[in-house]
């Protein structure tokens, strides 16, 4: 773990610059375009496959994600932007793995992508933390995107961030009874809703059809046809989600690109 001391511009926005930024990783990533997504730690099968193909495409356009490296909406944003292409901001020291779900993740963030944190290293997540966390995450992205959120949930405590900050805020389109959190902001309209992907990522990429697709590990291990155990050992986070999404499937116990 290191100490970074250079000033990041971006977190001028928050309430009070953080006196303390530890980090592990790739430091070039705060120079990227960066988007920042938030939602739900126990997210629908809808908003997971949205979010994961939302946070594929804007990194393959060459936009690193930020995010806050918890369960659900997090995750999933982590996941499909790729290890190498990802910021995750910690309640914690970035030694620390929570949650320990997350564990294999946040080694590979580590190893390929940045963590971030504002509290030193040993420490573990707590209620200031997770506050500070979260308004980090916001920060650092050129706008907020919130994949679900429920009205009294955390997400929301985010989106204030946004809001004092006078960043621009994305959700999705949901139904009816789910996410009433997102639904709201909408009815206030505190919130634009992200209809069209390629139409979103355009905003951000100026040459979406021409930006070369940074590489994405683990679909290239998979078109050597590893078998599911290979698979799952060195990838995990990534096994379930390809197959969710339809990238990939299992045949006789070997991975096949599709």
């Amino acid at each position: 773990m290191s100490k970074i001391e250079f000033e990041i511009p971006e977190l001028l926005s928050m309430k009070k610059y953080p006196k303390e930024l530890f980090y592990s990783g790739n430091l070039s990533l705060l120079d990227s375009i960066k988007i920042s997504i938030v939602g739900s730690r126990k997210p629908t099968k809808y908003s997971r496959l949205f979010i994961d193909k939302l946070s594929s495409t804007l990194s393959n356009n060459g936009i690193c994600i930020v995010s806050g490296g918890a369960m659900g909406i997090d995750a999933t944003a982590h996941i499909g932007a790729g290890s190498f292409n990802t910021i995750s901001v910690l309640p914690c020291g970035v030694d620390v793995r929570y949650p320990a779900v997350n564990k294999n993740l946040l080694n590979e963030i580590e190893k390929n992508g940045l963590l971030l944190s504002q509290v030193e290293s040993g420490s573990s997540a707590t209620p200031w933390s997770f506050v500070v966390r979260n308004e980090l995450v916001v920060a650092l992205g050129e706008v907020l995107v919130v994949g679900e959120a429920e009205i009294d949930s955390g997400t929301m405590r985010s989106v204030e961030f946004a809001l004092k900050m006078g960043k621009k805020i994305f959700v999705l389109p949901q139904r009816l009874g789910e996410s009433d959190g997102t639904n709201q902001l909408l009815r206030d309209k505190k919130a634009e809703v992200i209809y069209d992907i390629d139409e979103f990522v355009s905003r951000f990429s100026t040459n979406t059809t021409n930006t070369p697709k940074i590489k994405d590990e683990f679909m290239e291990f998979c078109t050597t046809n590893p078998t599911y155990d290979e698979a799952l050992a060195k990838y995990p986070q990534r096994v379930f989600e390809a197959e969710l999404n339809g990238d990939i499937k299992i045949k006789n116990g070997v991975i096949i690109k599709l």
